[in-house]
């Protein structure tokens, strides 16, 4: 192990070594005391082949971590949700119950719960590892059920490569996916969204919301069956059939999955499991997460280690996902949850906040999710800019490949709301998208599902306002507005796209700019699911703009896609004038080029670029993605050569650059 390479990275970190090397040893050492017996983390994440229900050979087989419980009963359809001697678990060692049933005690598409008793109190819960949650549409009950199906879906594709050079990312939530106002499942995902992401050029499909939770309206992060996927949108059988159908089409499938925190209920969650509130999370002040409304795993207990780690495997093994976007790290790896802090300084991250056992868990479930799946994908939710967070383990990082470039889309907001047109510089936009630590890297965007929350705005909403409702025809409105937004929102995304060092992600609508914020049904909203879906009709309307904004995410990220390992190619500054508002940069053989000033426009405007020819790529004027016309894309562009002198080996390149337009030429 080098552990100096984040230090020579970032010669800063230099009075932190201690630290670094002290998690970096944490960490090795609960991986030998976790692997003594199994040897490996691959061999000890496998709680979910031991606990839970199984059918064997002419028998049921139920176990169950419970220390606390001094009896447990299975309840359900096949006894009449009474507690029996028959249905009893018997206590083994260690916190662990059993029960061994005859294969008639109970059928696949049962339901059932466990009666949990101890001093002082009983319970009905979900079991921990339950694989298959239902709820009652009329009383609305969550119960287990036995998913035991005669014929299994078998996946057709046995392994699959994800491509990440560059990674283009398509975040999606399977309930809001379709049209109607209702809950989309995974089935209509699978016919009718899986091929439009392919054919918008996308090469992951990131799924919120799979883990079971009880409440739809929290997007999915208050989970409370944690192997469990969501039966609102369909069965696990047909969640693996659209993992495999993307995988045929090229398509990686990654999850995010939610172990930061975990729902408050007793009855569906694991709050109050075995009768003790500290099972599973942290107890005293510690246990409840204030501004999430939620309880904090305690990372500390090897058991709860066990149950995470395991949760890990069990969607690769099971259900042959291709990695995971953790939420919510930030919130692990500080003890208060990096709320109320600015990060202004190292001292900030080492001033004993930190929380050791959260950055061990992270590091071994990112060593045991790349034992599983070497081609793994993993993406850090984390604002903070924690030190080493996506850097190598063996670099004494926490192993991510990528953090999650959260800045970005606050920044354009703050953009959008707070500088005039005029004072916006080019050059100060490129320089913040590429503001990255050297040995990290990081998914950029624009905008995500967060900025298209009911309360907040998307860009498109934000540059267009009620604009959108009432001028978006090709054929019969204009609206200074829509045509503002329209060049602003093209020229965002590519400057976006175009800088990555690793991957670039669009949630689904925002890449046409989808017109209404998300709000799932609740009770202030009369339980409507107006706002809770997504109006493809619009970008598949040829006589509305949207489809100007949806055709030129599609060519920008076939631009990007042109060129091999575009995100890990130099991003070489050609020219950054701010009085004009002017900026060009080359990547490869391609030049980028972008004027952000809001009324001038530049005829023969020259920028130095390496000698030779360049064809017109993409240019954000051009009528088919709603400009003006008044740039020929079809034209021919050589260098000059200027007689009193330029940079060694460039010329002048000589251009009409239109008022907010962008542009890419490629070099021959």
């Amino acid at each position: 192990m080098d552990m100096l390479r984040l230090i020579t990275n970032d010669p800063c970190l230099k009075p932190y070594e201690q630290a670094l090397v002290g998690r970096y040893k944490y960490a090795q050492n609960k991986e030998r005391e976790l692997t003594k017996e199994s040897g490996t983390l691959t061999d000890f994440a496998t709680g979910y082949l031991y606990f839970g229900l199984h059918k064997q050979a002419k028998k049921w087989v139920f176990r169950e971590w419970a220390p606390n419980a001094t009896h447990i009963y299975i309840i359900g359809d096949f006894n009449k949700w009474k507690e029996s001697e028959k249905y009893a678990l018997t206590r083994q060692g260690d916190g662990v119950w059993e029960g061994v049933f005859p294969e008639k005690a109970m059928k696949h598409g049962d339901l059932y719960k466990l009666k949990i008793k101890w001093e002082g109190g009983e319970g009905e819960r979900i079991p921990a590892y339950c694989r298959r949650v239902v709820q009652d549409e009329e009383t609305k009950i969550f119960s287990a059920q036995v998913w035991a199906p005669e014929n299994p879906y078998k996946f057709k594709v046995k392994k699959f490569k994800p491509e990440v050079s560059p990674l283009l990312i398509y975040e999606c939530h399977i309930g809001m996916s379709g049209e109607e106002e209702k809950v989309s499942t995974y089935n209509e995902f699978r016919e009718k969204m899986l091929p439009r992401i392919k054919a918008d050029g996308y090469n992951c499909v990131q799924i919120m919301a799979i883990q079971e939770h009880p409440y739809y309206g929290s997007f999915g992060y208050h989970v409370s069956s944690l192997f469990a996927p969501s039966s609102r949108f369909g069965t696990p059988d047909e969640l693996k059939q659209l993992i495999d159908e993307a995988h045929e089409m090229g398509m990686a499938v990654i999850m995010d999955i939610v172990h930061s925190h975990a729902v408050k209920n007793q009855v569906e969650g694991l709050g109050l499991f075995d009768g003790t509130p500290y099972q599973y999370f942290h107890d005293g002040w510690r246990r409840e997460h204030n501004q999430w409304d939620s309880l904090c795993y305690n990372y500390g207990k090897n058991e709860v280690m066990h149950f995470l780690l395991s949760n890990c495997k069990y969607w690769l093994d099971e259900f042959k996902f291709d990695g995971f976007r953790f939420d919510g790290v930030s919130s692990m790896l500080f003890l208060d949850h990096a709320l109320g802090n600015v990060f202004g300084s190292y001292d900030n991250y080492f001033n004993g906040n930190q929380d050791g056992d959260a950055i061990c868990y992270l590091t071994l479930a990112n060593k045991l999710i790349h034992e599983v799946h070497p081609d793994a994908i993993t993406i850090a939710e984390e604002v903070s800019g924690m030190p080493g967070v996506a850097s190598k383990i063996e670099d004494g990082g926490m192993g991510f490949d990528y953090r999650l470039a959260m800045g970005i889309p606050d920044f354009w907001i703050k953009m959008i709301k707070e500088v005039k047109d005029e004072e916006w510089k080019p050059g100060h936009i490129l320089w913040t998208l590429t503001n990255h630590r050297p040995d990290e890297k990081t998914i950029s965007y624009a905008e995500s599902h967060d900025q298209a929350l009911v309360g907040d705005k998307t860009l498109m909403f934000r540059l267009a306002d009620a604009d959108m409702y009432w001028h978006m025809s090709r054929l019969f409105d204009s609206s200074y507005m829509v045509d503002r937004a329209i060049a602003l929102h093209k020229m965002i995304r590519l400057i976006t796209v175009s800088s990555i060092n690793g991957g670039y992600l669009n949630f689904m609508g925002n890449e046409f700019g989808h017109p209404e914020w998300i709000d799932f049904p609740r009770e202030g909203n009369g339980w409507s699911y107006k706002y809770a879906r997504r109006q493809w009709h619009l970008v598949d309307d040829t006589d509305l703009k949207y489809k100007y904004l949806g055709d030129w995410d599609k060519a920008m990220l076939d631009v990007v896609k042109s060129i091999r390992k575009f995100n890990m190619t130099d991003i070489n500054v050609l020219w950054d004038k701010s009085d004009d508002q002017v900026l060009a940069y080359r990547r490869a053989d391609l030049i980028f080029v972008y004027n952000f000033h809001p009324y001038k426009s530049f005829t023969d405007y020259g920028i130095l670029a390496p000698a030779g020819k360049y064809k017109m790529v993409l240019c954000s004027d051009s009528t088919e993605f709603g400009g003006f016309g008044q740039v020929d894309t079809t034209q021919e562009h050589f260098t000059q050569y200027d007689a009193n002198g330029t940079a060694e080996g460039k010329e002048w390149l000589k251009l009409y650059i239109p008022a907010r337009s962008c542009m890419v030429l490629k070099h021959f």
